[in-house]
């Protein structure tokens, strides 16, 4: 949705080793946001943005306007799953929707043969390749790492609005996930959430959204690690002006 950062630029980087012509579509999607507010208040800098692309080696921006991207569009409600009945689903009912109808318009458009999206959105991420799958789109869905400031923090366009305070406080997040990664499948699922916990609370001006545990591929929530080798740790808080989210793979 713009505002590029080096997470974004790495996605770019990644598709240019892999294919021969890239994309980059930037559009600041209405569909996906609750908050009106939050609408207006997104950083949009598309001269600033079109320069790094340009720097980078990416082959066209596409920056649609909203009525273009919206002629004739009528929207659809796609199934997705179950995905999104937790984690973010609860918290911003009909952003996925949103997003999965506005990503069919870009992709409408474009026609990419691979797609690249970063894992820092891993429910969305989740939600696209299941979306894909069951609507036989042609589109790959390729997953990217998440990228980090020194401090951990998740690089996202949202941080521009935080103060170097709140950059610092809200570097808890990854803090508590790492410390669910130490001890996961090692402690039960209930004593991992009480370190993780513990570890936010250092943090009491960072307001928790949610805290949890899910398998690996639905996202559902954990109350014990069973047989299974891989799981994901996920949070989501307020920190300041901004709601942050992240997550971390959790590796047995």
């Amino acid at each position: 949705m713009g505002a590029l950062h080096e997470g974004h630029l790495a996605l770019v980087r990644q598709a240019l080793t892999e294919c021969d012509e890239v994309v980059c579509s930037i559009f600041v999607n209405p569909l996906q946001f609750n908050n009106t507010e939050d609408l207006e208040r997104y950083p949009r800098q598309l001269e600033a943005d079109r320069i790094a692309l340009s720097e980078v080696g990416c082959n066209v921006l596409f920056a649609p306007d909203k009525k273009d991207i919206f002629a004739r569009f009528e929207p659809r409600n796609y199934d997705l799953g179950g995905l999104d009945r937790h984690w973010e689903g609860p918290s911003r009912p009909g952003h996925f929707q949103g997003v999965v109808n506005v990503v069919e318009r870009l992709f409408h458009y474009v026609r990419p043969d691979r797609a690249y999206f970063g894992e820092k959105d891993r429910q969305q991420l989740a939600i696209l390749k299941h979306v894909a799958r069951t609507q036989h789109w042609s589109e790959v869905i390729v997953p990217c790492p998440t990228l980090r400031a020194d401090n951990g923090l998740a690089l996202s366009s949202r941080n521009a609005r935080l103060s170097e305070v709140e950059r610092q406080r809200a570097a808890v997040l990854y803090r508590a996930l790492r410390t669910a990664a130490e001890v996961a499948f090692h402690l039960p699922v209930e004593a991992v959430m009480e370190r993780a916990l513990r570890t936010m609370a250092e943090e009491p001006e960072v307001i928790l959204d949610y805290l949890g545990l899910a398998d690996v591929d639905d996202l559902t929530p954990l109350s014990q690690w069973g047989e299974r080798t891989l799981a994901v740790a996920l949070v989501a808080a307020q920190v300041g002006p901004v709601r942050l989210i992240d997550n971390i793979t959790l590796v047995r």
